[in-house]
Protein backbone atom coordinates (compact mmCIF):
# COMPACT_ATOMS: atom_id res chain seq x y z
CA UNK A 1 0.00 0.00 0.00
CA UNK A 2 1.09 3.77 -1.01
CA UNK A 3 2.70 5.32 2.08
CA UNK A 4 1.10 8.30 3.38
CA UNK A 5 3.81 10.63 2.41
CA UNK A 6 3.56 9.16 -1.07
CA UNK A 7 0.06 10.29 -1.32
CA UNK A 8 0.35 13.95 -0.09
CA UNK A 9 3.14 14.40 -3.54
CA UNK A 10 0.44 16.47 -5.13
CA UNK A 11 -0.51 20.11 -3.44
CA UNK A 12 -4.14 20.49 -2.77
CA UNK A 13 -4.13 23.46 -4.68
CA UNK A 14 -2.51 21.60 -7.71
CA UNK A 15 -5.27 19.15 -7.72
CA UNK A 16 -6.89 18.47 -10.60
CA UNK A 17 -9.64 15.53 -10.60
CA UNK A 18 -13.13 15.78 -9.21
CA UNK A 19 -15.32 12.73 -9.82
CA UNK A 20 -18.83 12.18 -9.79
CA UNK A 21 -19.65 8.49 -9.52
CA UNK A 22 -22.96 6.54 -9.96
CA UNK A 23 -23.90 3.15 -10.27
CA UNK A 24 -20.77 1.49 -9.03
CA UNK A 25 -18.45 0.45 -6.20
CA UNK A 26 -16.07 1.94 -4.72
CA UNK A 27 -13.51 0.14 -2.97
CA UNK A 28 -9.26 -0.51 -2.07
CA UNK A 29 -7.75 -3.19 -4.71
CA UNK A 30 -3.69 -4.17 -4.48
CA UNK A 31 -3.04 -0.36 -2.87
CA UNK A 32 -5.19 1.53 -5.13
CA UNK A 33 -8.74 3.04 -5.08
CA UNK A 34 -11.23 1.72 -7.64
CA UNK A 35 -14.83 2.00 -8.96
CA UNK A 36 -16.21 -1.18 -10.14
CA UNK A 37 -18.82 -0.84 -12.59
CA UNK A 38 -21.16 -3.21 -14.53
CA UNK A 39 -21.41 -3.68 -18.31
CA UNK A 40 -23.82 -6.21 -19.78
CA UNK A 41 -22.18 -9.08 -17.79
CA UNK A 42 -19.07 -8.32 -17.66
CA UNK A 43 -17.38 -6.02 -14.46
CA UNK A 44 -14.71 -3.54 -15.57
CA UNK A 45 -12.53 -1.84 -13.10
CA UNK A 46 -11.28 1.91 -12.90
CA UNK A 47 -8.14 3.33 -11.11
CA UNK A 48 -9.05 7.07 -9.61
CA UNK A 49 -5.57 8.39 -9.23
CA UNK A 50 -6.58 9.66 -5.36
CA UNK A 51 -3.37 11.61 -4.78
CA UNK A 52 -4.00 13.91 -7.30
CA UNK A 53 -7.83 14.27 -6.64
CA UNK A 54 -9.47 16.94 -4.86
CA UNK A 55 -13.33 15.58 -3.75
CA UNK A 56 -15.72 12.52 -5.13
CA UNK A 57 -19.50 12.95 -5.54
CA UNK A 58 -20.65 9.28 -5.11
CA UNK A 59 -24.14 9.59 -6.16
CA UNK A 60 -27.07 6.83 -7.14
CA UNK A 61 -26.58 3.53 -6.92
CA UNK A 62 -22.92 3.84 -5.08
CA UNK A 63 -21.84 2.39 -2.35
CA UNK A 64 -17.86 2.00 -1.23
CA UNK A 65 -15.91 0.05 1.64
CA UNK A 66 -14.48 1.08 4.58
CA UNK A 67 -10.40 0.22 3.21
CA UNK A 68 -11.53 2.87 0.27
CA UNK A 69 -12.10 5.19 2.81
CA UNK A 70 -9.45 4.97 4.91
CA UNK A 71 -7.25 5.49 1.24
CA UNK A 72 -8.90 8.48 0.79
CA UNK A 73 -8.80 9.81 3.60
CA UNK A 74 -5.09 9.25 4.15
CA UNK A 75 -4.62 11.15 0.30
CA UNK A 76 -7.17 14.16 2.14
CA UNK A 77 -9.56 13.67 -0.52
CA UNK A 78 -13.04 14.57 0.35
CA UNK A 79 -16.28 12.47 0.21
CA UNK A 80 -19.95 13.42 -0.24
CA UNK A 81 -23.29 11.45 -0.46
CA UNK A 82 -25.58 13.16 -3.40
CA UNK A 83 -28.27 12.54 -5.58
CA UNK A 84 -28.45 11.89 -9.49
CA UNK A 85 -26.92 14.15 -11.77
CA UNK A 86 -24.35 15.59 -8.56
CA UNK A 87 -27.14 17.14 -6.77
CA UNK A 88 -28.45 17.59 -4.37
CA UNK A 89 -26.05 16.54 -1.18
CA UNK A 90 -27.44 14.92 0.80
CA UNK A 91 -27.12 16.66 4.55
CA UNK A 92 -30.63 18.06 3.49
CA UNK A 93 -29.68 20.73 1.56
CA UNK A 94 -26.68 22.02 3.06
CA UNK A 95 -23.30 21.68 1.95
CA UNK A 96 -21.64 18.76 4.06
CA UNK A 97 -18.47 16.78 3.45
CA UNK A 98 -17.56 13.19 4.84
CA UNK A 99 -13.65 15.19 5.57
CA UNK A 100 -10.75 13.19 6.22
CA UNK A 101 -9.93 12.94 9.88
CA UNK A 102 -6.32 14.31 10.72
CA UNK A 103 -5.68 17.06 13.62
CA UNK A 104 -2.17 17.37 11.79
CA UNK A 105 -2.84 20.51 9.64
CA UNK A 106 -1.41 24.04 9.81
CA UNK A 107 -2.39 26.00 13.02
CA UNK A 108 -1.13 29.50 11.21
CA UNK A 109 -4.21 29.78 9.05
CA UNK A 110 -6.76 29.21 11.67
CA UNK A 111 -4.58 31.60 14.37
CA UNK A 112 -4.33 34.04 11.65
CA UNK A 113 -8.05 34.11 10.81
CA UNK A 114 -9.35 34.33 14.72
CA UNK A 115 -7.15 37.37 15.01
CA UNK A 116 -9.72 39.51 13.01
CA UNK A 117 -12.72 36.87 13.07
CA UNK A 118 -14.47 38.89 16.10
CA UNK A 119 -13.58 42.17 14.93
CA UNK A 120 -16.87 43.41 13.33
CA UNK A 121 -14.88 46.04 11.01
CA UNK A 122 -12.16 43.60 10.13
CA UNK A 123 -14.43 40.69 9.10
CA UNK A 124 -16.77 43.48 6.92
CA UNK A 125 -13.19 44.70 5.22
CA UNK A 126 -12.00 40.75 4.87
CA UNK A 127 -15.56 40.48 2.93
CA UNK A 128 -15.25 43.52 0.75
CA UNK A 129 -12.00 41.85 -0.33
CA UNK A 130 -13.14 38.71 -1.08
CA UNK A 131 -16.13 40.09 -3.25
CA UNK A 132 -13.49 42.58 -4.91
CA UNK A 133 -11.57 39.75 -5.74
CA UNK A 134 -14.65 38.05 -7.27
CA UNK A 135 -15.13 40.45 -9.72
CA UNK A 136 -11.62 40.93 -10.70
CA UNK A 137 -11.54 37.21 -11.56
CA UNK A 138 -14.83 37.12 -13.81
CA UNK A 139 -12.96 40.16 -15.65
CA UNK A 140 -10.21 37.89 -16.15
CA UNK A 141 -11.78 34.92 -16.93
CA UNK A 142 -13.77 37.31 -19.68
CA UNK A 143 -11.25 39.09 -21.11
CA UNK A 144 -9.04 35.94 -21.75
CA UNK A 145 -11.43 32.99 -22.34
CA UNK A 146 -11.64 32.79 -26.67
CA UNK A 147 -14.76 30.26 -26.20
CA UNK A 148 -16.75 32.75 -24.42
CA UNK A 149 -16.09 35.06 -26.52
CA UNK A 150 -16.98 33.08 -29.39
CA UNK A 151 -20.69 33.03 -27.62
CA UNK A 152 -20.98 36.20 -27.36
CA UNK A 153 -19.76 37.21 -23.74
CA UNK A 154 -17.88 40.03 -23.66
CA UNK A 155 -15.97 41.96 -20.87
CA UNK A 156 -16.62 45.37 -22.85
CA UNK A 157 -20.86 44.62 -21.84
CA UNK A 158 -20.34 44.51 -18.16
CA UNK A 159 -17.30 46.04 -17.69
CA UNK A 160 -19.05 49.11 -16.69
CA UNK A 161 -21.53 47.58 -14.05
CA UNK A 162 -18.59 45.55 -12.94
CA UNK A 163 -16.60 48.95 -11.63
CA UNK A 164 -20.07 50.16 -10.55
CA UNK A 165 -20.26 47.24 -8.53
CA UNK A 166 -16.64 47.40 -7.08
CA UNK A 167 -17.49 50.80 -5.98
CA UNK A 168 -20.53 50.12 -4.22
CA UNK A 169 -19.01 46.83 -2.09
CA UNK A 170 -15.91 49.49 -0.93
CA UNK A 171 -18.86 51.87 0.51
CA UNK A 172 -20.80 48.83 1.91
CA UNK A 173 -21.90 49.67 5.89
CA UNK A 174 -22.46 46.11 7.18
CA UNK A 175 -22.55 42.41 5.51
CA UNK A 176 -26.19 42.99 4.91
CA UNK A 177 -25.45 45.59 2.49
CA UNK A 178 -22.72 43.42 0.99
CA UNK A 179 -25.02 40.47 0.73
CA UNK A 180 -27.58 42.79 -1.09
CA UNK A 181 -25.01 44.11 -3.64
CA UNK A 182 -23.90 40.41 -4.41
CA UNK A 183 -27.34 39.07 -4.90
CA UNK A 184 -28.25 42.28 -6.69
CA UNK A 185 -24.91 41.64 -9.11
CA UNK A 186 -25.49 37.79 -9.79
CA UNK A 187 -28.87 38.45 -11.10
CA UNK A 188 -27.71 40.92 -13.54
CA UNK A 189 -24.95 38.75 -14.49
CA UNK A 190 -28.11 35.56 -15.16
CA UNK A 191 -29.93 38.27 -17.03
CA UNK A 192 -26.81 39.42 -19.03
CA UNK A 193 -26.28 35.52 -19.84
CA UNK A 194 -29.79 34.62 -20.38
CA UNK A 195 -29.37 37.25 -23.45
CA UNK A 196 -26.64 36.45 -24.78
CA UNK A 197 -27.55 32.77 -25.22
CA UNK A 198 -31.26 33.73 -26.46
CA UNK A 199 -33.07 32.30 -22.75
CA UNK A 200 -34.73 35.60 -22.21
CA UNK A 201 -37.21 35.27 -19.20
CA UNK A 202 -34.82 33.00 -17.48
CA UNK A 203 -35.79 32.86 -13.59
CA UNK A 204 -33.21 31.26 -11.04
CA UNK A 205 -34.98 28.61 -9.08
CA UNK A 206 -33.39 25.68 -7.73
CA UNK A 207 -35.91 23.20 -8.16
CA UNK A 208 -36.78 24.38 -11.83
CA UNK A 209 -36.67 21.37 -14.12
CA UNK A 210 -34.82 23.80 -17.12
CA UNK A 211 -31.28 23.07 -18.05
CA UNK A 212 -29.63 26.37 -17.15
CA UNK A 213 -31.15 25.97 -13.32
CA UNK A 214 -30.06 22.22 -13.06
CA UNK A 215 -26.55 23.23 -14.56
CA UNK A 216 -26.68 26.29 -12.20
CA UNK A 217 -26.48 23.93 -9.14
CA UNK A 218 -24.53 20.89 -9.88
CA UNK A 219 -21.83 23.94 -11.32
CA UNK A 220 -22.01 25.42 -7.93
CA UNK A 221 -21.94 22.16 -6.39
CA UNK A 222 -18.51 21.41 -7.87
CA UNK A 223 -17.03 24.56 -6.73
CA UNK A 224 -18.59 23.99 -3.10
CA UNK A 225 -16.15 20.79 -3.21
CA UNK A 226 -13.43 23.10 -3.90
CA UNK A 227 -14.43 25.67 -1.79
CA UNK A 228 -14.51 23.00 1.24
CA UNK A 229 -10.91 21.36 0.10
CA UNK A 230 -9.28 24.89 0.44
CA UNK A 231 -10.80 24.98 3.82
CA UNK A 232 -10.03 21.29 5.25
CA UNK A 233 -6.72 21.72 3.86
CA UNK A 234 -5.89 25.11 5.47
CA UNK A 235 -7.53 23.92 8.93
CA UNK A 236 -10.53 26.53 8.82
CA UNK A 237 -13.56 25.48 9.98
CA UNK A 238 -16.65 26.06 8.03
CA UNK A 239 -18.68 28.34 10.93
CA UNK A 240 -16.29 31.59 10.91
CA UNK A 241 -18.08 32.80 8.13
CA UNK A 242 -17.27 36.63 6.71
CA UNK A 243 -20.57 37.44 4.71
CA UNK A 244 -22.97 34.33 4.39
CA UNK A 245 -24.76 33.48 8.07
CA UNK A 246 -22.55 32.29 10.73
CA UNK A 247 -25.03 29.98 12.09
CA UNK A 248 -25.51 28.02 8.55
CA UNK A 249 -23.94 24.93 7.86
CA UNK A 250 -20.79 25.33 5.92
CA UNK A 251 -21.17 29.37 5.75
CA UNK A 252 -17.28 29.24 4.86
CA UNK A 253 -17.57 27.01 2.02
CA UNK A 254 -20.16 29.61 0.50
CA UNK A 255 -18.10 32.20 0.67
CA UNK A 256 -15.04 31.07 -1.01
CA UNK A 257 -16.87 29.35 -3.75
CA UNK A 258 -18.58 32.59 -4.69
CA UNK A 259 -14.88 33.38 -5.50
CA UNK A 260 -15.02 31.36 -8.94
CA UNK A 261 -19.02 30.55 -9.41
CA UNK A 262 -19.54 33.61 -11.63
CA UNK A 263 -16.83 33.41 -13.29
CA UNK A 264 -15.98 29.87 -14.64
CA UNK A 265 -19.73 28.27 -14.03
CA UNK A 266 -22.66 30.81 -14.40
CA UNK A 267 -22.12 31.74 -18.30
CA UNK A 268 -21.21 28.39 -19.06
CA UNK A 269 -24.56 26.69 -17.52
CA UNK A 270 -26.23 29.04 -20.41
CA UNK A 271 -24.06 28.53 -22.54
CA UNK A 272 -24.40 24.51 -22.70
CA UNK A 273 -27.84 24.38 -21.97
CA UNK A 274 -28.64 26.57 -25.37
CA UNK A 275 -26.55 23.55 -26.91
CA UNK A 276 -28.48 21.07 -25.66
CA UNK A 277 -25.49 19.72 -23.79
CA UNK A 278 -25.92 16.79 -20.97
CA UNK A 279 -24.67 16.93 -17.49
CA UNK A 280 -21.66 15.18 -18.47
CA UNK A 281 -20.40 17.55 -20.99
CA UNK A 282 -21.30 20.49 -18.96
CA UNK A 283 -19.21 19.04 -16.06
CA UNK A 284 -16.54 18.14 -18.30
CA UNK A 285 -16.31 21.88 -19.44
CA UNK A 286 -16.68 22.83 -15.84
CA UNK A 287 -13.81 21.01 -14.66
CA UNK A 288 -11.79 22.02 -17.49
CA UNK A 289 -12.34 25.75 -16.23
CA UNK A 290 -11.11 25.17 -12.90
CA UNK A 291 -7.53 23.83 -14.47
CA UNK A 292 -7.40 26.36 -17.01
CA UNK A 293 -7.78 29.23 -14.59
CA UNK A 294 -6.05 27.63 -11.43
CA UNK A 295 -9.56 28.02 -9.23
CA UNK A 296 -7.89 25.89 -6.60
CA UNK A 297 -4.61 28.19 -6.34
CA UNK A 298 -7.03 31.18 -6.68
CA UNK A 299 -8.94 30.25 -3.78
CA UNK A 300 -5.94 29.05 -1.47
CA UNK A 301 -4.16 32.16 -2.29
CA UNK A 302 -7.20 34.58 -1.78
CA UNK A 303 -7.63 32.49 1.55
CA UNK A 304 -4.40 32.24 3.15
CA UNK A 305 -3.48 36.23 2.00
CA UNK A 306 -6.42 37.24 4.44
CA UNK A 307 -5.76 34.55 7.17
CA UNK A 308 -1.77 35.83 7.34
CA UNK A 309 -2.70 39.59 7.16
CA UNK A 310 -3.85 40.25 10.57
CA UNK A 311 -1.89 37.42 12.59
CA UNK A 312 1.96 38.94 10.76
CA UNK A 313 0.34 42.38 12.38
CA UNK A 314 -0.38 44.25 9.29
CA UNK A 315 -3.78 46.90 9.86
CA UNK A 316 -5.24 48.39 6.36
Amino acid sequence: MEQLTDLKAILHSKRANIYYLEYCRVMQKDGRVLYLSEAKKDYQYWNIPIANTTCILLGTGTSITQAAIRMLAQAGVLVGFSGSGATPLLAATEVEWLSPQSEYRPTEYIQGWMSFWFDETKRLDVAKKFQVARINFIKKVYSKDKELKMTGFNLEDIEDMLDKSIGSINEAYNVGKLLQLEADLTKKLYKYAAKVTNQLGFIREHNAADDANAFLNHGNYLAYGLAASTLWVLGIPHGFAVIHGKTRRGALVFDIADLIKDALILPWAFVCASEKMDEKGFRAQCLQNFVDYKALDFMFKEVKEVALFYKEGVES
